[in-house]
This record gives C-alpha cells, structure tokens and sequence, in this order.
C-alpha cells in the first residue's frame, strides 16, 4: 500500500518503535509515586519533556504539557485559556478554517456566555492580521488561529497575529497540530501563550500530544483529580507513549532539513507532473506559505470520494479532508471559506506524504489517478455538459 495520506497516520519510525517497545518491557512504575520505580519512570517521563521542549524551543521543560493527543491539546487551550482568564473578558477571535476542535471549543464556550468573532480567509485560504486587528474588543480574552491548515496546507502570519494579540494585552493560541516536527516551529518566535501539537505528524506514536502553555500564563485543568503536569492535567502519564513522543521529537529535531528538503521535492514533483495526467483541476492553498507535506487538489465534474475509492482499489491511500470530519456528505467548511465552489469543494483530493514516500509512489499515484479521472469523468453528466460547450 502506498501511503499518500500521512496527515490522517504516520508510521512510527523503527528507532520509535524500539524505544516503546525496550519501555513496555522493563517495569514501570507510575511517574508520582515515590519509590525507585516511581523515580525511575519520572526520569523517563522528564527526558521525553526535556525532548519536546527543545523542538520547540520552549524556554523551560515545564511549559510543556503531556496530552492524550491534538484535540485534547486544542480544548485544553482554547477552554482552559478562556475559563482561566473570562475575568478580563469573555469575547474571542477566530478564523473561518479552524479545525473541529477548536470550531467546537468555541461552540460549547458558547453555553458558557462567550461571544466568538470569526474572520475570514481570503482564496489562499490565509488571515490578513488586520482583520484580527479590528475583530479586537476592550473584553477580547483570547484570539486562537491555527498555524498550518490540515486540509490545504496554508500556513498563518501567527508572529504577526500574535504581536497585534500581545499589544492589547490579548492572549494568544495557535493550533499547530500538523506543523510541529514538520516545519520549523519556535515557540519564542511566534510568541503564542499557548501552542498545540501532536506526537504522531513527526512520526511518533498516535495517542499522545503536548500543550505549550507559557510561563506565568494562567489557564484551567480540564480534568480534575491529581497534580500531574506540574498541576495542569490530572491523570497519569501515558509513559510508553511519552516516551516514543520524547525519541520522535530528537529525530525531527536532528532530520527537520533532510525531511524538508524531501518533502518539497516529492510536492514540486506532484505540482510539475500533473498537468500531464488530469485537466480541470484546482490547486487550492498558498503557493508559498504552506506545508511541505500537503497538496490539495479539486477535481472538477467528479466526486472525490469516488476517486478515494478508486485508488485504494489499486493499493494507493489518500483522503478528501480532515479524517475528523470523513463520513460528512457537507463540503469542507475550509474550502467554502476561500469561495470555491460547492460542487468543485466535493471533488478535493488531500495528498500528503511521509519520508517513506519517494518519487516511483508518486509517479504510481498520477498513473491511477489518471485512470480514475477518465473513467469518472466519463459517466460524468455534468463533464460531458462542460465538454460539449
């Protein structure tokens, strides 16, 4: 199976994998108690911290916090930042492309008597800074846009947004689930109060993520119970996890240029070639600022998940959104947001690839996806009208 969708499951790396599993068969005691085995797992459990916290260029291992993945990173952000803070105000801003975490974050803060200002993305799918800028009120608590989009690539002016956040006094999250040991991602230099990833999009393990929460900023638990995560979430650790986190996170660090480099080069090729397979296509996303790993394409007159089928009939892996969202017959809310058109929205294919792609998978992908076009397109109703004029 050629894996063309990476954004939805990375491997694990294999010095990952032998990580977790050397961890799952020594005995591990529980990072809290008191005993030497309780030391020695809270060693562990502070090296892989110390790991993460060096990819991201936090100032301190203690501004990171361990989660159970990237959504529980997101609503432990954007509530627990909002809940924490609703004395200087209860109004926030956001974009029109967030992903569902944060979208229904939102909602249920909502309930809680929080007012939400959405601005919106112009056809690149990005968010001019001054429209924050004037979305801010005096009871503005938080602002929460997303590093880089997981359904077109794009990838925000958050320094920007976060200085114009920082000047009125504003906190400041950005979702960066799908860029954290992809690109380059300093936290000092963005200057959010609050970052999100994840450990599987730099190929550790799914089932675990971090929180950035800088120090000083004050934001609240959403689970009651111990004082786990220096008293930020309670519950223990998932160690094995963590740990295979903490090894993924020295690789991404030691590898970011050669992954880069790879990376781009599978995408230009990908961009370069396919005029030569398929016509009538769109290219969605910034040209530009956007991430390496991701092409979103819109294929006119055809259904997307047709042509998902299609391909995985011939051992080739890709989506036609956010996993989160798959099932939805809705056209994505991030492509409708940049003004395409529902009927091309439905036709999107989301190609993203991994350092196990090379450039044979991706001349197999526009080989079969050609095939598929053709036979869709030709008991297309609507390609044989667009033919005819």
């Amino acid at each position: 199976m050629i894996n063309l969708d990476h954004i939805s499951a990375n491997p694990l790396l294999p010095e990952v994998r032998e990580a977790m599993i050397e961890a799952i068969r020594e005995p591990q005691g529980n990072p809290s108690s008191q005993h030497t085995m309780g030391e020695r797992a809270a060693e562990a459990l502070e090296r892989a911290r110390e790991s993460v916290a060096r990819l991201i260029n936090a100032s301190a291992p203690k501004e990171v916090v361990f989660t159970s993945c990237g959504t529980e990173s997101v609503n432990h952000a954007v509530k627990g930042l909002a809940l924490a803070n609703a004395g200087r105000g209860r109004h926030i801003v956001t974009s029109n492309i967030e992903h569902k975490s944060v979208i229904r974050s939102l909602r249920w803060l909502k309930t809680m008597g929080f007012q939400v200002t959405s601005v919106p993305v112009d056809a690149r799918g990005r968010v001019d800074p001054a429209h924050v800028a004037r979305a801010l009120r005096e009871d503005t608590v938080l602002v929460t846009v997303m590093h880089g989009n997981n359904e077109i690539g794009t990838i925000q002016p958050v320094e920007e947004i976060a200085r114009i956040a920082r000047d009125r006094g504003v906190l400041f999250h950005t979702d960066a689930v799908d860029s954290v040991g992809v690109v380059p991602v300093d936290v000092q230099a963005l200057g959010a109060d609050a970052v999100s990833f994840a450990s599987n999009p730099f190929y550790g393990p799914t089932g675990v993520g971090g929180l950035f929460v800088r120090k000083g900023v004050k934001v609240q638990p959403l689970l009651d119970g111990g004082v786990q995560e220096n008293n930020k979430r309670a519950g223990t650790e998932n160690l094995v996890g963590i740990i295979g986190m903490g090894v993924a996170a020295d690789l991404a660090r030691r590898d970011m240029n050669a992954r880069l480099a790879h990376l781009k080069d599978l995408r230009e090729t990908l961009l370069r070639d396919l005029p030569a397979h398929i016509d009538e296509y769109l290219i969605n996303g910034d040209p530009e600022a956007s991430l390496p790993n991701l092409v979103s394409v819109s294929l006119k007159y055809i259904e997307g998940e047709s042509v998902v089928l299609m391909l995985d009939e011939e051992g080739i892996a890709v989506s036609t959104r956010s996993a989160c969202a798959s099932g939805s017959l809705r056209a994505s809310h991030v492509l409708l947001s940049t003004g395409l058109e529902f009927a091309d929205a439905q036709g999107t294919l989301v190609i993203t690839f991994g350092v196990d792609n090379t450039g044979e998978d991706v001349e197999r992908f526009l080989a079969a996806l050609k095939q598929a076009v053709k036979t869709l397109r030709d008991l297309s109703p609507l390609y044989r009208k667009a033919a005819k004029a």
